[in-house]
């Protein structure tokens, strides 16, 4: 049975649980991608691309990433930082032509395109209308003046969403990712519809220090309530353990401490009249620091994420490898920034290949309870839900001060309040930014509907929905531990 409705989704799955598999079975080798390349397109026939080679090629470089390695075998140096990668054997399938002419030129005797055009670029030929490349600026007058739309502008998926105009294409029409724009948000990975573009994997080392039995611990982002079926969180939990971790974490234990020691960033903040962004999304921080350096330096909050601060609690009371898992590829570079002690990042595809691999069945796991944040820590993963828990943990503190905020769905929207925010004209006092529309439930490695994430969230959350944030740091205590990057 597939798991995605998306073949490309589908493939990198098989290929990421066949590269779990034989990882954990020590079988993991160089001739693995033409192993994987035979195995999942056994035919001669081709059922997806010009022919079987092309489709085994693809195969071999989704093998690669998932192993950690670009995609494409090369001697140059690389920045392992750079967690979003096109697979080039895959990017061809797109409109290579911006404008285009379709087949409802009726070849008018107006002839307005011919009129608009200031490149001659446009030409009539016996039936229709037709462009001369060699000569198109791709302005789109012609589209403007064609009576009948019969001529199109058209842009690729990848270029269209990216928010900071890092993807170009060069000079084999491949997509190319300007790493000094990217801010690894994954809209391109998530909207492409040939699967060209993914994340680089760190699954394969994971996985070897869970064989070697090494002592590692695993922190759960909140959205993934709702991921694994039917499964209900200390299922899911349980089946973490039983993949060889010593313990799992709720990251929403740590939003909870964000939340509580970030309202005193924020009355600080408030008081000298500056405003303040939170921290927890790394993709809105990557477009801060990338493309509004002054707001990253001035505005957004110097605390750690979630994720980060739970691990650094963790690291307090025990000699451990921290794994956090979550729907975002961004906490992967996240991970590697000099601040951060979480050691790897796994994605909710990568989570859910490996217990394929060993054969755990989630929903039939019996479940262990454990300690439990808040509902307004679990509530990070969903829009909005980071400055309704800073303004709560203001409330339970009985600050006068009342905090406003404003929520940013989306890139676009976070990089439009990023630069009200510098000229001035943001009006609230605190801006949560979310690159993905929805929260975390929208991450471009989730594996279920958000609205059924959603819907187990509320009913699973139900039971805790009116502990305080105090709590939390009554059970894990923060008091010593560094929250500041």
């Amino acid at each position: 049975m597939s798991l995605f409705t998306h073949e490309a989704r589908q493939f990198k799955f098989d290929v990421l649980r066949e590269v779990a598999r034989r990882t954990f079975e020590g079988r993991l080798s160089e001739s693995t991608p033409d192993e994987l390349a035979m195995l999942l397109i056994p035919t001669s026939q081709a059922s997806f691309r010009c022919c079987v080679y092309k489709e085994r090629e693809i195969i071999r470089e989704r093998t690669r990433m998932a192993a950690g390695k670009t995609p494409i075998v090369s001697n140059q140096p690389h920045n392992p930082k750079q967690i979003v990668r096109v697979l080039e054997a895959a990017c061809d399938g797109c409109t290579i032509h911006k404008i285009c002419v379709t087949d409802n030129c009726r070849k008018c005797m107006a002839k307005s395109c011919l009129a608009s055009c200031r490149f001659d670029a446009m030409r009539m030929g016996s039936d229709s209308a037709y462009i001369d490349y060699d000569k198109c600026k791709e302005c789109g007058a012609c589209v403007n003046a064609c009576p009948f739309h019969a001529i199109v502008e058209t842009q690729r998926p990848c270029r269209k969403s990216c928010p900071v105009d890092a993807i170009s294409m060069d000079e084999y029409n491949i997509a190319k990712i300007d790493e000094g724009k990217c801010i690894n948000c994954g809209a391109c990975q998530s909207v492409c519809p040939f699967g060209a573009i993914e994340d680089m994997s760190q699954m394969v080392p994971v996985v070897e220090q869970l064989r070697d039995k090494a002592s590692m611990t695993a922190i759960i982002a909140p959205a993934i309530q709702g991921q694994m079926d039917n499964a209900t969180l200390p299922q899911i939990k349980q089946a973490i353990r039983l993949l060889g971790f010593d313990e799992v974490y709720e990251a929403a234990s740590g939003a909870d401490a964000v939340a509580w020691y970030e309202k005193q960033d924020l009355l600080h903040h408030k008081a000298e009249g500056v405003q303040m962004t939170t921290s927890c999304c790394p993709a809105f921080v990557n477009m801060a620091r990338l493309h509004f350096p002054t707001i990253y330096e001035k505005n957004v909050s110097k605390m750690v994420s979630p994720m980060e601060a739970i691990a650094r609690y963790i690291k307090s009371v025990k000699d451990t490898k921290v794994v956090f898992i979550g729907p975002c590829v961004a906490k992967k570079q996240e991970a590697m920034e000099d601040f951060s002690v979480v050691d790897y990042v796994l994605t909710f595809e990568e989570l859910a290949a490996m217990l394929t691999a060993q054969h755990i069945d989630v929903e039939g796991v019996e479940p262990r309870e454990g300690d439990e944040p808040s509902a307004h820590g679990r509530g990070f993963a969903i829009g909005g839900g980071v400055s309704k828990a800073v303004a709560q943990a203001a409330k339970e503190c009985a600050d006068e001060d009342a905090i406003t905020s404003l929520y940013a769905d989306g890139a676009a929207e976070c990089k439009k309040n990023l630069l009200m925010m510098k000229v001035g004209r943001f009006n609230a006092d605190i801006l949560e930014g979310m690159c993905c529309p929805g929260g975390c439930v929208c991450g471009p490695a989730t594996i279920e509907n958000p609205m059924k994430v959603k819907q187990r969230m509320t009913k699973e959350n139900a039971a805790i929905k009116d502990k305080p944030i105090k709590a939390t740091l009554e059970t894990f205590d923060f008091s010593k531990i560094n929250l500041h990057k």
